[in-house]
């Protein structure tokens, strides 16, 4: 156990959160997610809900802010302006670790084009529908 990080980071989880450059993404995915066919590598976090996982990896990892999004959900098939509930909860994470910074959406394939080219991927146990998240990894500035 170390202090300050939410120990269900794990050391796979935490190596590749630490040798992330900046602009690269890494998707928080559900447990109906194709991870497995998606092609980076994967970090498997069963039992453990995407906005649990969000959340830690928050607190640790910045977000990009160079890009006009640097956060985005899957969009529901048929609806791309529905907000399922468990987005309304990554927007709140995301709010309370990045002022300023919101949550966009992407479509359904377009996302899964994008999570294919990721630096890996989280597998949750998150079992609600469309609990998928990408994140774009920012930088950290130097104290002045």
């Amino acid at each position: 156990m170390l202090k300050g990080i939410p120990p269900i980071l794990g050391p796979d989880l935490l190596s590749i959160l630490r040798a992330m450059g900046h602009g690269d993404e890494i998707a928080i995915v559900d447990a109906n997610y194709p991870a497995e066919s998606a092609g980076p590598e994967i970090v498997r976090l069963d039992g453990i809900t995407a906005t649990d996982v969000l959340d830690a990896i928050l607190t640790l990892m910045p977000l990009d802010s160079f890009v006009d999004s640097a956060a985005f959900a899957m969009q529901v098939v048929g609806e791309p302006d529905r907000r399922e509930p468990v987005m309304e909860e990554f927007s709140q994470i995301i709010s309370r670790h990045e002022p300023g910074f919101t949550l966009g959406t992407i479509e359904r394939f377009a996302f899964y084009d994008r999570v294919k080219s990721a630096y890996a991927v989280v597998q949750t146990g998150e079992r609600r529908l469309y609990g998928n998240v990408l994140l774009k990894k920012g930088i950290v500035r130097p104290v002045s």
